[in-house]
């Protein structure tokens, strides 16, 4: 009677409370596109003639991929990449299956952070990813899934880890999503054993595969995948907690962004200049994302504990022209590879 008990306070309390686990998709969207109109609208200031020149060459135009990226921006967050299973039943799901009805996020969001309170981690990154074990600021929605997924372990396919009465896998997550955004570092699988210890790779890594898989073989859709590392502008993702005001301040951030101009042109203007250009053959961004990640850890942490107006207001214009500005030289660097 106890464990019914627990469980369903624990599943009444997630269907409750547990938030998306990034900037709202459409707030992705916005940033994306407002990068893209930054660069139209301040030619002399962007590398603008030679996007659109390249675009005009592959029959785009600049409104057209403007739409295509920012809707890749928006697609990431609904990535079926990434499932975790059952340490009793060995049942694998792409998230809680209680949750389904309540839009809750999927696992694939653990990929989003970049956590700048706990320095490296075991992958070699310079920081590490969602890592509860690491949690410095956790709050009940991470609690809870902690407690809720105790054990369970990543879906590492057919013939690996496994629950005690089996395994279903539906996805070898650990050998295709964990590989792409490993880059050389540090993994085995074991490391994934149970959830409440998983390091999971930092969110730049993420942007650095689909960065590469952009250079390799150029497509709207995969530059569009790099522009979600604008979560790097989100405090609670470089905080890194689930927790702590994290959704509400992403719906205020959604419901604000026109009335409060926080794509104020000017500010993403003097944004540009915080962040170190990249080259213009660069192969690797992560460095210039994690300038964004470092910006939002030193300035925004006040949203995890204020919902004040006045604060959410100046943080929100901080951190959203930031993302547009570290967009803009993603895209700077994206127009010589269209160009060529």
């Amino acid at each position: 009677m106890k464990s019914a008990l627990r469980l369903t306070v624990l599943a009444s309390a997630f269907c409750i409370a547990l938030p998306a686990l990034a900037f709202q998709q459409e707030t992705h969207r916005r940033i994306a596109m407002d990068a893209v109109s930054f660069m139209k609208n301040n030619p002399d200031k962007t590398n603008y003639t030679k996007l659109a020149a390249g675009l005009a060459r592959a029959g785009y135009t600049v409104e057209q991929f403007a739409t295509a990226m920012g809707q890749g921006a928006y697609d990431v967050d609904d990535f079926a990449d990434t499932y975790i299973c059952g340490a009793t039943t060995g049942n694998c799901q792409l998230a809680p299956v209680w949750g389904a009805a309540q839009s809750i996020v999927k696992y694939t969001s653990y990929w989003h952070f970049q956590n700048h309170t706990a320095g490296p981690d075991v992958h070699g990154n310079p920081f590490g990813g969602y890592n509860y074990a690491k949690l410095t600021v956790a709050g009940d929605i991470d609690n809870l899934a902690a407690a809720w997924l105790v054990g369970d372990y990543l879906d590492d396919g057919a013939g690996g880890l496994k629950g005690w009465f089996g395994d279903s896998s539906k996805y070898n997550t650990y050998g295709i999503t964990e590989a792409h955004y490993r880059h050389g570092g540090n993994s085995n699988v074991n490391q994934y054993a149970d959830f409440e210890k998983a390091p999971f790779q930092p969110i730049d890594n993420l942007a650095q595969y689909w960065f590469q898989q952009f250079l390799a073989k150029p497509s709207l859709q995969s530059l569009g995948f790099v522009m979600h590392s604008t979560d790097l502008l989100q405090p609670h993702h470089t905080w890194t907690t689930s927790a702590k005001n994290h959704s509400g301040w992403e719906q205020w951030v959604n419901d604000y962004y026109y009335s409060q101009n926080l794509n104020d042109a000017s500010l993403v203007n003097a944004a540009l200049a915080d962040f170190n250009p990249l080259a213009a053959n660069a192969t690797d961004i992560r460095p210039l994302l994690t300038e964004g990640g470092t910006y939002s850890y030193r300035v925004g942490g006040i949203v995890l504990s204020s919902t004040d107006q006045n604060d959410r207001v100046r943080v929100g214009k901080q951190v959203v022209p930031h993302a547009i500005a570290m967009v803009v030289h993603v895209l700077n660097r994206a127009a010589e590879r269209l160009s060529n």
